[in-house]
């Protein structure tokens, strides 16, 4: 969700010069320009909220259990992270297992 602003524009209330060789200024009241920028800010934080809260769903639809597993399934280990005392590991096993699932710790730990 763009709000169509710039950073410069939330922090300063104005475009930054873009090059023109006569400034227009328009001189608004004290007042006007600060509830015009809290406004902005405001909005803008909406904004960055409403996008976190979208990225939350989109991460936690990745962190599921992909695989169905559920306690007392049987499962097999895949030795890729598990270093043994094999000098090669061309000719140590590729799985470990058969293992009973017996408590769920987390989304994909088990």
């Amino acid at each position: 969700m763009a709000i169509g602003w710039t950073s410069f524009k939330l922090n300063f209330g104005r475009h930054p010069w873009k090059g023109n060789l006569v400034a227009q200024m328009e001189f608004l009241k004290l007042e006007a320009f600060i509830t015009g920028l809290q406004r902005s800010w405001e909005e803008a934080t909406k904004s960055m909220e409403a996008v976190q809260e979208i990225m939350k769903k989109q991460v936690k639809k990745k962190q599921r259990n992909s695989q169905g597993l559920k306690v007392g399934d049987n499962m097999w280990l895949e030795s890729k992270n598990i270093h043994s005392n094999r000098l090669s590991k061309k000719l140590d096993q590729e799985r470990y297992g058969l293992f009973i699932i017996s408590k769920d710790i987390g989304l994909k730990v088990f």
